[in-house]
């Protein structure tokens, strides 16, 4: 069953190039949310004959809808990011084979089947053109937006119980749902990063002890320890979202590189230096444009050719001389109705800073800041996942005062939807769950509170 769910994938993924081509940021997305169902499904025994039945289907369908896949029309429509037909699932799948060679995968993250119907509900509304160069929501928005609860940005995020407190991680102790379901032991320094592949099967780590490790995440085992080309401390690491077989990290000798973690080995011409030690990674949703930023106040942006992995530098932007990037973060669209490329960005200014990306090569301008506690601390945030139809677009940030605040990046004045307190420490890092249920902060101490949203 799952070779045949994988082959369904691998036909999407052929296709996935000519899907949307105004709006290539969703490719990612849907050929994300096509793994997950398809997974889920090959999990309720279907017949076999069935799959290779709609197997076939599919892909005629597919061919008829977008018409026979040749490798040169393929290679156009990718904008010259592929050399051959074999696409990046395919590498995917290589480089699943070799993690099976050396020992046992991870399991995929299973998630609620009705939370992926609803955003994907959500995804299907139709747009009309109202004037060159803009979008408005029809009917069928208003129609999303009831669905959704047709809350106010500030009910949608009004985050108020503690759902869990806990802190099993540093003392060891009994677990209380939630609690620590993997310990991944190997690193003999502080790990600095980490980031989960495309499949949620593979984790890397990097570290002060000049290693990046993969782990599998089913029993968490170290796959591979692949050690920093400069045998430098590594400080961050992201995955490049179209090829997951390729991971860029940076480290404390101002270098980034791109490492291709089946093999192990740097990539030829995928490495850059910057002005300072590598703090915070970021890639656009297509993956075309990475961000780099230093603790000398500076992000660079790349431009990666998807075809050999190799980087071209490309913009600076000097935020503050001086003063730490801790945290990047890109978003093609803060929401459906703010459709601005954008970037999120923590820096030692006792700020939050939004910018706007203005140009192909990841050029930005300032758009708004938000008034923040951070001056020494790796203080991070992210966009609020979910793209919605409600009035504003929220984002969520840690704080040295303690404190976790929402911001709506739309509006102009009063920006602050709420503000969270309990921790004890500085707020370091916050990630939210796939339906925004659910929220998670972190402090300096090492606790961790999840906070549970609201129902009306």
């Amino acid at each position: 069953m799952a070779a045949v769910w994988q082959q369904v994938l691998a036909v999407d993924a052929r296709y996935n190039a000519y899907r949307t081509s105004n709006f290539p940021q969703f490719r990612t997305q849907y050929i994300r949310r096509r793994s997950q169902l398809l997974r889920e499904n090959a999990k309720g025994g279907f017949d076999p004959l069935l799959r290779h039945q709609y197997l076939r289907l599919r892909s005629l369908l597919l061919g008829l809808r977008y018409g026979p896949l040749s490798e040169q029309s393929s290679f156009r429509a990718h904008s010259n990011s592929i050399r051959s037909s074999r696409t990046t699932l395919d590498r995917m799948e290589d480089f699943e084979d070799d993690l099976r060679a050396q020992g046992p995968r991870g399991h995929r993250r299973s998630v609620s089947r009705g939370s992926y119907q609803l955003q994907a509900q959500l995804n299907r509304v139709v747009y009309e053109e109202k004037s060159p160069g803009s979008l408005v929501p029809t009917s069928a928005a208003e129609a999303s937006r009831a669905m959704a609860g047709d809350t106010t940005l500030s009910e949608n995020y009004a985050f108020a119980g503690m759902y869990h407190i806990f802190d099993q991680h540093v003392d060891e102790l009994v677990p209380t749902p939630p609690c620590v379901l993997r310990v991944l032991r190997g690193h003999s320094r502080g790990i600095t990063d980490f980031a989960w592949s495309l499949s949620n099967d593979v984790i890397v780590t990097t570290s002060l002890d000049a290693t990046m490790r993969i782990w599998a995440t089913e029993d968490g085992k170290c796959i591979r320890e692949i050690p920093d080309p400069d045998i430098s401390e590594l400080l961050c690491c992201v995955f490049q979202p179209m090829n997951n077989n390729l991971t860029v990290v940076g480290n404390s000798k101002q270098n980034v590189h791109v490492m291709n973690i089946s093999t192990g080995k740097k990539v030829k011409g995928g490495s850059s230096k910057l002005t300072g030690r590598v703090l915070a990674l970021s890639f656009d949703a297509p993956g075309r444009i990475l961000w780099a930023g230093d603790d000398r106040g500076s992000i660079f942006s790349f431009l990666f050719d998807m075809a050999t992995g190799k980087l071209t530098k490309a913009k600076r932007l000097v935020v503050n001389e001086g003063s730490s990037i801790t945290s990047i973060s890109a978003r093609s669209w803060i929401s459906r109705e703010a459709r601005d490329p954008s970037l999120l960005v923590n820096a030692c200014v006792n700020k939050l800073l939004l910018y706007r990306v203005v140009d192909n090569e990841g050029a930005l301008q300032l758009k708004r800041t938000f008034e923040i506690h951070q001056s020494s601390n790796p203080v991070r945030s992210i966009f609020c996942p979910l793209m919605s139809f409600r009035q504003g677009a929220c984002v969520v940030t840690g704080s040295e005062d303690m404190c976790v605040y929402f911001f709506d990046v739309e509006r102009a004045s009063r920006a602050m939807v709420n503000k969270l307190q309990g921790h004890s420490a500085a707020v370091l890092d916050v990630s939210f769950n796939c339906d925004e249920s659910l929220l998670a902060s972190s402090d300096a101490r090492g606790m961790v509170i999840v906070w549970r949203r609201e129902q009306k």
